[in-house]
């Protein structure tokens, strides 16, 4: 069984969802991201890195970053739903949605997340959250036109990895008003949000971005 080390909020949760995609069982090991749990040295022996989450696989190798992780896991399984095999016509498709979403979009919501990380402490914090929010709001735009122009998913009819990683990331900026301001990525997310094996997942993530908003 994999053994899956995660916290709140953090990626975990979109690994917790591809693995309920695929009908995975896995037992989750929880690491206390509020009291520095995941720099302690027991955590650091699991992934030296210091983050989560952390995937142990059953033959014992450790897995970490989550988009590999979710790679990992829909090509072992063969979790063609979400990931096209090689040889696929909309693999190359898949691939590029993939990197785009992974390199680019979360690169900027990192910086709007947590702008203290990336100046000279809190008195640069609110220029580089401005500028992130600038630039979440136009990678959104490019995958909204996208999405136009081909959806209703980024492989067209057909639901991917990518039009999970989409929803989760969408549901940490709903004050840049997706819905009113992207419409054909609005409609994307609500059908991810729909499938009835995520929707539990999808609230518990709502609940954890409005406790960190609060906290």
């Amino acid at each position: 069984m994999y053994r899956l080390y995660g916290g709140k909020p953090t990626r975990s949760l979109m690994v917790e969802m591809v693995m309920a995609e695929g009908g995975l069982d896995y037992e989750e090991c929880f690491v206390d991201i509020g009291s520095g749990e995941e720099k302690s040295a027991e955590f650091l022996a699991i992934n030296p890195a210091g983050w989560v989450p952390a995937l142990i696989t059953p033959e014992g190798e450790v897995l970490y970053e989550t988009p590999a992780i979710n790679l990992y896991l829909a090509e072992r399984h063969g979790l063609t739903q979400l990931v096209p095999v090689p040889g696929d016509p909309l693999r190359a498709r898949f691939l590029c949605a993939h990197a785009y979403l992974t390199g680019e979009l979360e690169h900027a919501l990192k910086r709007y997340w947590y702008p203290e990380t990336f100046g000279a402490g809190d008195t640069d914090a609110d220029a580089i959250r401005t500028t992130a929010r600038r630039q979440v709001a136009e990678r959104l735009a490019v995958i909204d036109g996208r999405l136009r122009a081909r959806g209703p998913y980024h492989l067209g009819e057909r639901y991917s990895l990518a039009d999970l990683t989409l929803a989760y990331w969408v549901t940490s900026v709903e004050e840049i008003e997706p819905e009113r301001r992207f419409p054909a990525l609005a409609r994307c997310c609500e059908a991810v949000y729909a499938r009835p094996c995520l929707a539990p997942l999808f609230a518990r993530l709502r609940e954890w971005n409005r406790e960190f908003r609060e906290g």
